[in-house]
């Protein structure tokens, strides 16, 4: 066990063991994600949001609309 922490404490060594925890961790995100219908439908339905018009929107930027 000794053996390999200090192999992987090594910087060259360090690189590609924190390059390969990064890419599985990410591989495991993306797979909880895309997994179960109801998440994968919930996520697609997310993509339409910024062309969604407000039902309340004036015109004015709630900045403005504090302002008053």
């Amino acid at each position: 066990m000794d053996a390999f922490l200090a192999w992987i404490t090594q910087p060259r060594n360090a690189g590609t063991v924190s390059l390969l925890l990064f890419f599985f961790s990410f591989l495991a995100v993306v797979i909880y994600v895309y997994t179960g219908k109801a998440r994968k439908r919930r996520l697609e339905s997310y993509k339409w949001i910024p062309l969604e018009d407000d039902a309340h929107d004036d015109g004015v930027h709630s900045d403005e609309r504090d302002a008053r």
